[in-house]
């Protein structure tokens, strides 16, 4: 936490206040597991507690506030997988801390809990994708990060207005009348989007397989 703490004061002085912003909002997110401990009175495993920790700085400081997402090209994928698994985990973990405590009673069979991890998993994944757009249409912040594609097929492009689609290559753009050779059509955020959701399905779906048969 200390750290964090130097990390924002030092976007501070940098004038870097939108860096600033992710840390103060990195210390809220290190404060749900203690508040979710004594609003429901479980107690969280020490180590899932520090993986999500880790998690969640690894994502805000390294990864918006040092640029690992764009010094390490696998860094946002390699994230993104591991959310799905680690998320998987605390919906495993939330149902025997419940089973465990005296104010909950839950009992269900292995195949509906390892659903729920993936449903809880999947879900959480889904929720984020809804928060880096609402930064993105309201901030401006680019969290869902733009790729370049080097064709595009589309209805759109039919020129006797068909539903058949014609797929053009893109070697530039023009954006404001300045020709970019970006060696493609800038997307802006879907394949990004969509390749956080199935790498976040594949480790909602590795995690509950290996508990199940582990």
């Amino acid at each position: 936490m200390a750290v964090v703490v130097l990390s924002i004061i030092r976007q501070f002085f940098l004038g870097n206040y939108h860096n600033m912003f992710l840390g103060v909002l990195t210390l809220i997110l290190f404060m749900i597991p203690k508040v979710i401990e004594m609003r429901l009175g479980v107690s969280i495993p020490a180590g899932l507690e520090a993986i999500i920790l880790i998690f969640i700085f690894s994502a805000e400081i390294l990864g918006e506030n040092n640029a690992f997402y764009v010094k390490i090209p696998i860094w946002d994928t390699m994230l993104h997988t591991t959310n799905g698994f680690l998320m998987a985990a605390i919906g495993f973990a939330m149902i025997d801390i419940f089973n465990r405590s005296e104010k909950f009673s839950i009992k269900m069979s292995p195949y509906f809990v390892a659903f729920v991890a993936f449903c809880f998993s999947m879900t959480v994944g889904v929720l984020w994708e809804f928060f880096e757009f609402s930064m993105d249409w309201f901030f401006q912040t680019d969290m869902q990060k733009d790729w370049i594609l080097p064709a595009i097929s589309s209805v759109k492009l039919n020129p006797n207005g068909e539903n058949v689609p014609v797929k053009m290559v893109i070697d530039s753009v023009v954006i404001n009348g300045q020709e970019w050779n970006l060696g493609g059509y800038l997307d802006i955020g879907i394949v990004d989007t969509m390749k956080d959701l199935m790498v976040n399905f594949i480790g909602a779906v590795v995690f509950p397989l290996w508990e199940y048969y582990i």
